[in-house]
């Protein structure tokens, strides 16, 4: 089973209310110097191979229903280091999922959990 992701995220001319309240938080929490834009992330199983025609349908579906191509800009990729699928991400101690390649282990020494 393969894995295309699609990053989708706000041109850089439109504001970006989410992202200036991120960057905001992580001032107020000591993260200075960090600047934000917030944007989506969909994970696409795909049975068998990844084939030309199957990203070109994905760039469709992109287009057409994942990005408000009006005030958004997306990126279509293969992923090549897949272990699992979405449905085995397994939750971490910080409520997150544990996706090949995430490596949580030193938080839970830094929170002591």
């Amino acid at each position: 089973m393969a894995r295309v992701v699609v990053d989708v995220m706000p041109k850089p001319e439109i504001l970006d209310p989410q992202g200036k309240a991120v960057t905001g938080a992580l001032g107020r929490l000591g993260f200075s110097g960090l600047a934000v834009r917030q944007g989506k992330r969909f994970e696409i199983e795909v049975d068998g191979e990844v084939t030309p025609d199957t990203l070109a349908d994905i760039e469709r579906a992109a287009e057409t229903l994942l990005a408000n191509t009006v005030i958004e800009t997306f990126d279509v990729r293969v992923e090549t280091d897949v272990a699992g699928t979405v449905d085995e991400a397994a939750p971490t101690a910080q409520g997150g999922t544990d996706h090949p390649g995430h490596d949580v282990d030193h938080l839970n020494e830094e929170t002591g959990a």
